[in-house]
């Protein structure tokens, strides 16, 4: 197998043209360099020296020379980034649903540094559906999601309730209600794939005193802003700073329709501490803004 010490012997023998020097250089004796040069060789199955006029390179050798220096050379940048992320502390990839208000996902993401733990944090905003399957496939740590959602073998933290508000335009006559009614807006929301169980249960609950309400899909709550300013939907936002001239804003509460958030992780590293021990800070943060 090609190791990095037949590298470095290579390099050190053509740049000293001389056995010693080069054992010294690599750190070794004379004879393991020559028995290490001798296995190099047979490896590529090229002479790389002609020995014969004391320590000069073969046509081969002049052309595989480059290579063997930029190998060491990636070798190198690899051992010094590893040395810096272990400097840095430990990388944690925190996913954020979109609904989630930014105050919220401000106090979640500092909860780990707060807490005095070394971390580099990498932030995701991803629909819930998304998320899931990140986190269950390793290549996010934790995600705040909307509940309810099928977990995929992931372990979850409690749900926690925030307080909505609907916005509507300042010149209608009522909230979310039958279209053709006269009072009546449809209700912007986001694309049901983006977290299927969530949104039925949302629209369920508009629906729940015999209204039929209907729905108008948007990219994200800024479009849903749009809407309301220009007078075509609704909209219910746990978004304390999301408002425009007018816009009414009241507390959704008939019928009460709170933002249900929680914490995920893979619970399938039972054996990782540290993970855990963030996953209870991550928890323990976003409860903390429900009482607030």
């Amino acid at each position: 197998m090609l190791t990095e010490r037949h590298l470095e012997i290579f390099v050190a023998l053509a740049e000293e043209e001389h056995f010693g020097a080069a054992a010294q250089r690599v750190g070794i004796t004379q004879p393991p360099l020559s028995q290490g040069l001798r296995r190099l060789e047979t490896l590529l199955g090229v002479r790389l020296f002609d020995r014969s006029r004391g320590v000069t390179l073969t046509d081969e050798g002049l052309l595989l020379l480059p290579h063997a220096r930029r190998a060491l050379a990636a070798l190198t940048e690899l051992r010094e980034t590893g040395a810096r992320e272990r400097a840095d502390g430990r990388r944690l990839r925190l996913g954020l649903a979109p609904e989630v208000p930014a105050w919220v996902a401000a106090a979640v993401a500092a909860a780990p540094a707060r807490a005095g733990e070394r971390t580099r944090l990498s932030v995701t905003t991803a629909p819930t559906a998304t998320l899931l399957s990140e986190t269950a496939a390793g290549r996010l740590d934790l995600a705040v999601i909307r509940h309810p959602a099928v977990l995929p073998g992931l372990a979850a933290g409690p749900v926690e309730l925030f307080p909505t508000w609907l916005l509507t335009p300042a010149d209608s006559q009522a909230g979310p209600g039958p279209r053709g009614s006269g009072s009546g807006l449809p209700v912007a929301v986001r694309p049901r794939e983006e977290a299927p169980a969530a949104h039925d249960l949302f629209v369920d609950t508009l629906a729940s005193r015999g209204r039929r309400v209907e729905t108008v899909v948007v990219s994200d709550e800024r479009a849903g802003l749009a809407l309301v300013a220009a007078g075509q939907a609704a909209l219910v936002t746990a978004d304390t700073t999301l408002t425009a001239e007018g816009i009414e804003r009241a507390p959704a509460t008939d019928p009460p329709l709170p933002l249900r958030l929680r914490v995920v992780w893979d619970g399938r590293r039972q054996n990782d501490e540290e993970t855990q021990r963030t996953a209870q800070l991550l928890v323990d943060a976003l409860a903390a803004q429900v009482a607030e």
